[in-house]
Order: structure tokens, then sequence, then C-alpha cells
């Protein structure tokens, strides 16, 4: 019995060996519901290399460097925990070097959407995975160096025989699953790609350093980067999640549509006109605050250290260029629970936060309050009250994941401190009851798109006169549970103006006319639209073009 328990261990220690090797990092890839076996029919060649390394070291050194490759494995194995999950999110690999930061910005969404208690138990839960892996892989590889060791002679021939079999399969390039040949060296690759991560990021940091630092608009008036919109009200209203695939995804476009048909016709009602195109985001799924500083700044921030350099510099930005040219500057950051210290970088007067909106209704999700809400809070703190032109950015957060709970919209003179709200927190479903469900997320991910900007165009046609100009655009797409695998980074952006004059400054632009960007309009990355925007409305015979990036 001794002798079965003992076989019975080694075979699972070699299973899970060979599991850690192979699984793949992207299970998104694989097909809903089914049983990928492609994706687990591999020969790993560290298998090889590391047997090999074990059977020929003295018994003096096996101990020790079989442990350092348990441990090895365990890092692989959590690598590839953490891949899938920002995979889920982000739609892209873990930066070891530029990621870390993200984990905390993770558990306060967790806070904020599950609460505190949930969020403590998914970093207890994380904590102990990770010590999981490391001394389970560990024990693992102990165990199967402690076989060979005793059985050496059949290990050897096994060892030759895999080789041959690894290498007959390379040089035949079969592959069972997408991007996975059966030869496989996935592990080894991705330890490889992670480490030279390393010096790419080192290198990047000053790279961007330098290129942060030569701004075309430098030398020029601030008055004359913005004259064409003299005596205007800038609104930037950002649509969180606000992606292409809202627009081109048929069953979402379904929902979508029919609102921006009625907006559009809304907009034309009260003599608006509106001009919408198409910018490539620097993330995708979250970090939204990484699009706000590219669409601002005119640099490509897509990782949290090229934030802070930003942040830590003087680079003109879309809000200081108006308030150093005269503007009163006003943020609306609904999400917001602490002091914003970026805030001062960006160039604003006066920021509204979840602290001093006066909001006592209930939490919608992520959304501490409905956009509904927040315009409404604009208008009374901000818009009724300005005395001299306005700029300010508005963050739409209703159309946030995890889209359980969207808002209805109430009549604008009834909506007050928000107490109105309180009946519809009962239709809040949980999380894992909605994302189990793709169609009905994606569902109301396309409700939710269509309540944000409905309520911003509601907004800027029942407040807004001649000189009221808004800028609207989506910060990213939605994680790839809504926009799909190998989605696009592209985001909708639409200027709406009531004076054609300040939509004539677009002509070369060749956008689409009304709130919805065709197959045909351009694709501009995100970085791209602080320099276009300057260089449109700049002075006339003042500044000449940039060039394009």
């Amino acid at each position: 019995m001794r002798t079965v328990l003992s076989a019975a261990l080694t075979a699972a220690a070699a299973v899970l060996v060979y599991l850690a090797l192979v699984v793949p990092d992207a299970v998104g890839r694989m097909k809903e519901g089914t049983f990928v076996a492609g994706a687990f029919l591999r020969v790993p060649i560290e298998i090889i290399i590391g047997g090999a390394i074990l059977l020929v070291l003295s018994p003096r050194w096996r101990r020790p460097v079989a442990v350092l490759l348990g441990l090895g494995l365990g890092a692989v194995v959590v690598l590839k925990i953490v891949n899938v999950g920002f995979r889920q999110v982000l739609g892209r690999r873990f930066d070891v070097v530029l990621d870390p930061p993200l984990f905390k910005d993770g558990y306060n969404a967790l806070t904020e959407t599950d609460g505190r208690t949930y969020a403590m138990l998914a970093v207890v839960g994380a904590v102990l995975l990770t010590l999981a892996a490391l001394a389970v892989c560990t024990l693992a590889v102990l165990r199967l160096t402690r076989a060979t060791a005793r059985y050496a002679g059949p290990a050897r021939r096994g060892l030759v025989g895999l080789t041959a079999v690894w290498l007959a399969l390379a040089i035949s390039g079969i592959t069972l699953f997408p991007n996975a040949p059966v030869a496989s060296d996935s592990a080894a690759d991705l330890l490889k790609a992670t480490a030279k991560s390393v010096p790419t990021a080192l290198r990047d940091q000053r790279k961007f350093a330098a290129t942060a630092q030569n701004d075309p608009f430098r030398g020029v008036p601030p008055a004359d980067l913005v004259s064409g919109l003299a005596g205007k009200d800038v609104v930037i209203g950002v649509v969180e999640s606000y992606g292409r695939s809202a627009l081109t995804d048929p069953a979402m476009s379904a929902v979508v549509g029919p609102v921006l048909a009625a907006d559009e016709k809304k907009l034309a009602a009260a003599g608006f006109a509106a001009r919408s195109g198409w910018l490539t985001s620097s993330t995708y799924g979250g970090g939204s605050w990484l699009a706000h500083a590219s669409f601002q700044s005119g640099l490509w921030i897509n990782s949290q250290q090229r934030y802070r350099q930003l942040t830590a510099g003087n680079r003109i930005t879309l809000t200081s260029a108006f308030h150093d040219a005269g503007w009163q500057t006003v943020g609306m950051e609904p999400g917001n629970t602490v002091a914003w210290p970026e805030s001062s970088f960006y160039g604003y007067d006066e920021v509204y936060d979840s602290r001093n909106m006066g909001y006592t209704g209930p939490r919608f999700g992520w959304s501490r309050m409905p956009d509904q809400y927040t315009l409404a809070s604009f208008q009374k703190n901000a818009y009724a009250k300005r005395t001299k032109p306005l700029m300010a950015e508005i963050t739409m957060t209703s159309s946030h994941e995890p889209w359980t709970n969207i808002p209805d919209t109430v009549d604008w003179d009834q909506i007050g401190d928000g107490s109105i709200y309180k009946p519809m927190a009962a239709k809040t479903l949980s999380r894992n009851t909605l994302w189990s469900n793709k169609p009905k997320t994606r569902d109301q991910y396309a409700k939710s798109i269509g309540y944000s900007v409905d309520n911003l165009i509601s907004w800027a046609t029942r407040y807004g006169n001649q000189n009221l100009v808004v800028v609207m655009f989506g910060d990213h797409q939605p994680i790839p549970l809504v926009s799909g695998e190998n989605a696009s980074h592209d985001v909708p952006v639409t200027i709406i103006a009531h004076d054609p004059k300040v939509l004539d400054r677009l002509a070369d632009w060749h956008w689409a006319d009304g709130l919805r960007p065709t197959a045909a309009t351009p694709v501009w990355r995100m970085d791209q639209f602080r320099d276009k925007f300057f260089t449109a409305y700049r002075a006339e015979g003042g500044t000449a073009l940039p060039a394009h990036r």
C-alpha cells in the first residue's frame, strides 16, 4: 500500500509539473464552455532541460538546485495566473516593472464595487495562492528529483526519447492550439520575455523623459493656442469605457444606435451640430487615467511609470492652455474619494469629487453617483455661476464596469441631493451573476453607454447656449468579456458646437457628421488629439502645424 501511495504521489507531481509548464496564460482564447485538448497536448522542453541538469549534478548540489527550479516553476505558475487576470481586464500580459502599482488600483476597485471585506479576502487569497504555488511546485520538483536519482538509467533513456520527440515535433512545426506548437518552450519564453522587460522599461523611462521635454507648443502664447474658441465654454465629457465595440458590435449597436440617433435630433432641434472621429486609446479595459493623460498632454501614456513622469513635469495640457489663456477651469471627478494631487499639473482651478458634490443617494456599482447627478452638480456649482469663459472636464462614471445597476434618467428639476435614486438600488445584480451571462453583460454595458451619452447631450441641449462647445470621447474599450478577444483599442470622439465656425475649423479632419464615426473615418492615436486641437484653434497666422507622429 505504501508503495502504491508513493507511486501515486510521484505521478501526481509529474502531472503537476507538466501542467504548470503547458497550461497557457490566455484562457480567453479557448472556446467557451469546451475543453481544448490542443492547449495541453504538448511536449515542454523545460522538462528535458531541467531533468538533464538534475541528472548530471552531484548529490550534494542536486537538492538545492531542485529547490531553485521548483521555486522558478512556482513563479511561472503565479505569473501565468496574473497574466490571465490582466488579459481578462486589460487585454494584455502583466509587466513586472510597470504594472505592480495597478494591484493597488485593483484593490480599490474591488473595495468600491464589492466591499472592503471581499477585497481583503481577495488579497489574502492571492497571497495564499502565491505561497501555495511556490511550495507545491517546489515539493513536486523535489519528489521527481528523488525518483529520477533512484532510477537514473530509465530516466536518462526517457530524456533521450523525449528529446528526439521534441526535435521531430519542432522540425515538423505541428500546432494543435493557436500560437502554441506541440514542441513547447512557452514557459522559458515567458521567463525570457519577463526578463527582457526590465531593461526595456528602464530605456523607456529615459526616452520618455526626453520626449516629454520636446513640446512643439512650448513657446506659443496660451491665448494663441485656443484663440479660435475665444468666448466659448468648452466642456470635455469623458465617457467611461465608451469603445468602438459599442458602435460596431451588432447586438450592442442595436441598443446604443437608437440613443445616438435620438440625441442627434435633440442637438439639431437646439441648433447644435456634431462631428465624430476615432482615437486609438493608450489603454484597454481599465487604467482610465492613462487615457485622460494621453488625450490632454499629447504624449502616449500607456504605463504608470510614464504617468508619474508626465505629472511630475510641466507639459502643456488642454486644460492648462485654457487656464493660462484666462478661462476658468473646473474638474468634475465623481470617482475620486481623496484629494487629487495631479489636478495642479493639469491646470484646474477647482475640482469637485465624491466628497463635495452633496450626493446622498445610493452607489451604482463602481460609480458613486449617476452621471445625471454629476452633470446637475456641474450645472449648479460651476456652469450657472461662471463669470468668464469656462473650461471643464467631466468624467462620466455610470458606464464603468461592472454594469450591475444602471440608474434611470429622471426629471432634471427633481434630482435634488440624489435621494430620488434610492429606490433604484434594489435593481442591483451581483457581479458574478451578471458576468456569468455574456449577452446580458453586453446588453447592460450598452445600456450604460446610452445612459451616459444621452444625459450629456440632454444637459447640453437643456442648459447650453450658442457659446457652448462639447468634446466627448471614450477613454478605452470595455473588458474582453464585452468587447471580445483581440478587439481594437479604438474609441469614438465627438465635437459638438452651436457656432458653425467651430466645426468649420475641423474641415481637414474629415470626421463624420453626427455622433457616430463611420468605418471610413480616420483613426488617430489618442496622443495626436492635443496637437491637432491646438493647430485647429490656434491664432490665424500663428504656430505652424507640428510634424505628425
